[in-house]
């Protein structure tokens, strides 16, 4: 028997006999004690605890396990009466005539769980002594459904009521016949402590004295069909390891405003370059075990900072049932995995990052969740958080289910959650998956196999609606925060403000994944470069529509994964051609207009696919093209960073100009890169294995010309062709006054710059 209450010592024997004398056994209805052992009395708050009426002073409680219960004096500690257990039943009570109310407690003698066993004694709050918790203004906002922080009065809160330490548990249900909450402190009973529902509202709320940190709970739902499940808590701030589903009591941490440094390093005009980790499988500790999040803050946050990127992108960190989802089917949206700690460990983890001058952001799925039975699918017996309609509410890719974004109630359930991760924990921004899925009503879908909006149309109206209020609160509500969407179609405006109304206008993203660019860039980069002449639109064509949108521009895990070969695996050619390529790829993305992103494992050229079971080939750090891929992407992230031409204007069409993109037949194309003071840098690539000498480019300035970045440097691994300094000559080309005789190594990619830069 879990006992979270201690003996009293100063108190009265439980053997005493000086209780005073009670009247027989009061009167309960039959179908009182018949509801209150089945748990399904439809006012338990109206029967259990303290009642003053007509014929006296009533005190009743469902106690399974107990042998004997005395009402003991809060303030005198004196036992006032003895309960009278009610035949066949767990529920004891009183009548005390001629008495008022006053605060008490109960004594409780526990059934020994072993004949010959030694007896428990504990003194015990009651907690229907307790009023309702909930503010009026909670509940005001909770019935509107407009609570923009709904996780501040749901969910278990540690808190003290009238002076008794203790936990607030809240939970909506609006449809459920009952609910109890259960758990290590009271034997996972659901006659315990059913549940005080307010009906404005659709929320059940019950006040749990000695409830503490570390405590596991779930919910015991008598649904609206009648049947009963064991649901976690939706707003749980920590939970159980898996395969155990239960949620743990947890403080919930203080909102802090964001620091100024990483409001200005979340700009638009700032270098965004970003270490994609899947924390579980970046490293292993001794014995293959997961690194904490403590861990990772001193492995994981220097290396990313040495390597000179600018965020950290962890996969979903919320909890998850089942590893192989690498957190995109989260159950627990508010609780920190705990693979990796504690909550306190995780925000350990991110202040570490922002000392180090790193941001985080994290993937974010308010798209879909699983339909485990201890989640949300059905959560009151009905489709409470899912479209009804499996043609609306099941996701047929990942068999899961899709949230009810016209409820009002969900779309905030998602906004605070969103809020809740900025806020709690500081973190930069949330990276939004699966966009393009809530957006069309007929994703991956068959003709015939899904519902058509109001206006016959395929849009998803309300996830539309919903992706622009959340962007709306999170830029008023959290200023310098960004969010990013992972939206694969050509959905207009994805990253520009909604209108004022949010029934038009953009999404309200600050960027977009550019999943275009991905996509042609790699099918490019894997031709056989005799093939590549008959394909430099797969370079080019990304140019037309490079400012349409504020874009990222992601080789992510999606890419290393199922099939689809590493990076360095995808690339044609001998070894040395496949190391050549992929470095010229890598300075073609950095050079290229929009943020970066680049998946762990991926800087080091990992010949293999990444799999989430095992860990980054650190030993690839000692082998020479290895090691130089590595050098590569840490100089190209501190010349980007270094050099506003670079990144200033990455989201605007004055930052690019194009010097070259016809030479189709030779593989090649160079372009300027731009700052907002008109100072440039040139970028050419050779996309050949065929060196090109005394190549001539227009340059727009004169004078000297020296190289910044040259992926064939030997000290990447290359060739060692290089050029040094360059002298602009007043021989016009490309549309300039001026122009440079190159010196193009095999596929590669070439930055250079004024000397005076």
């Amino acid at each position: 028997m879990t006992n979270n209450g201690n003996p009293d010592p100063s108190a009265p024997s439980m053997n005493a006999a000086d209780p005073p004398e009670r009247e027989p056994m009061p009167h309960l209805a039959s179908s009182d004690l018949t509801q209150l052992m089945q748990a399904t009395h439809p006012d338990p708050f109206g029967v259990l605890g303290m009642h003053l009426k007509p014929d006296g002073l009533w005190i009743c409680c469902v106690l399974p396990g107990a042998e004997e219960v005395v009402v003991v004096d809060l303030e005198t500690q004196a036992s006032r009466a003895q309960l009278s257990r009610h035949p066949g039943t767990d529920v004891f009570s009183v009548r005390m005539v001629n008495e008022q109310p006053f605060g008490y407690r109960l004594r409780v003698k526990w059934k020994s769980e072993q004949e010959g066993g030694a007896e428990t004694v504990q003194t015990l709050e009651d907690a229907y002594r307790f009023g309702p918790q909930l503010q009026e203004m909670d509940i005001w906002l909770l019935s509107e459904g407009t609570h923009q922080r709904p996780y501040e009065c749901l969910g278990a809160h540690l808190m003290q009521c009238d002076g008794v330490e203790g936990t607030r548990f809240a939970v909506w249900a609006p449809n459920a016949q009952r609910v109890s909450v259960v758990g290590s402190f009271n034997q996972w009973d659901g006659r315990r402590h059913p549940m005080r529902l307010r009906r404005e509202c659709g929320v059940w709320e019950i006040f749990v004295p000695a409830v503490a940190q570390g405590d596991t709970y779930k919910f015991e739902v008598l649904g609206a069909h009648g049947a009963i499940a064991l649901k976690s808590d939706p707003f749980a701030f920590y939970a159980q390891l898996r395969p155990d589903t239960a949620s743990v009591v947890w403080p919930l941490l203080q909102r802090q405003a964001m620091k100024e440094e990483r409001i200005h390093a979340n700009r638009l005009d700032q270098p965004l370059s970003i270490y994609e980790v899947h924390l579980g499988s970046w490293r292993k500790a001794e014995g293959w075990r997961w690194l904490n999040y403590r861990e990772l803050a001193d492995t994981l946050v220097p290396y990313a900072r040495d390597m000179g990127f600018t965020h950290l992108e962890l996969l979903p960190v919320s909890e998850h049932p089942f590893d192989g989802s690498w957190g995109y089917q989260p159950i627990g949206l508010f609780a920190p995995t705990s693979r990796f700690g504690t909550p306190e460990d995780f925000k350990y983890f991110v202040d570490a990052a922002h000392e180090a001058g790193l941001g985080v952001i994290l993937d974010w799925v308010p798209a879909h969740f699983p339909s485990d039975a201890h989640g949300l699918a059905d959560f009151d017996g009905t489709h409470l958080y899912e479209y009804a309609d499996p043609k609306e509410g099941f996701h047929q890719d990942w068999n899961t289910l899709i949230y009810n974004f016209g409820r009002v109630e969900v779309r905030n359930f998602l906004v605070g959650n969103a809020l809740y991760w900025l806020e709690r924990f500081g973190v930069d921004g949330l990276r939004v998956d699966a966009v393009a899925s809530m957006l069309y009503r007929d994703y991956s879908r068959a003709q015939g196999q899904w519902i058509p909006n109001k206006h016959g149309g395929r849009e998803n109206l309300e996830a539309i609606e919903f992706l622009r209020r959340m962007n709306f609160i999170v830029g008023t509500e959290r200023p310098g925060a960004i969010t990013l969407a992972e939206e694969s179609t050509a959905f207009p405006a994805v990253s520009r403000p909604p209108s004022a109304d949010m029934q038009g206008g953009g999404l309200g993203f600050h960027y977009k994944w550019n999943m275009g660019w991905m996509h042609d860039t790699l099918q490019y980069t894997a031709l056989d470069p005799v093939y590549r002449r008959h394909h430099q639109n797969k370079l080019t064509f990304g140019l037309m529509y490079a400012f349409t949108e504020n874009f990222v521009l992601p080789f992510s895990h999606d890419e290393v994964v199922h099939g689809k070969k590493s990076l360095l695996g995808k690339m044609p050619g001998d070894d040395w051609q496949r190391f050549a390529n992929l470095r010229a790829l890598y300075g073609f993305m950095w050079a290229y207009p929009g943020k970066k992103l680049l998946f762990m494992g991926c800087e080091l050229a990992q010949a293999t696919e990444w799999a989430d079971t095992g860990s980054i080939p650190w030993e690839l750090e000692e082998q020479g093209p290895h090691q130089g891929v590595q050098r590569l992407v840490r100089d190209l992230n501190r010349v980007y960073r270094a050099y506003p031409q670079l990144h200033g204007q990455d989201v605007c069409p004055e930052g690019f100009r194009w010097i070259t993109h016809e030479n189709a037949a030779q593989s090649v194309i160079a372009f300027l890169r731009l700052s907002q003071d008109g100072s440039s840098v040139i970028v050419a690539c050779n996309f050949t294995p065929v060196p090109r000498s005394a190549y001539r480019l227009g340059v727009p300035s004169p004078g000297p010309w020296r190289e910044l970045i040259n992926s064939d440097n030997s000290v990447y691994g290359g060739s060692g062709l290089g050029n040094g300094v360059l002298e602009a000559q007043n021989v016009a080309a490309h549309g300039h006054a001026q122009s440079v005789e190159v010196n193009l190594p095999p596929l590669s990619c070439l930055i250079l710059v004024t000397m005076e830069s």
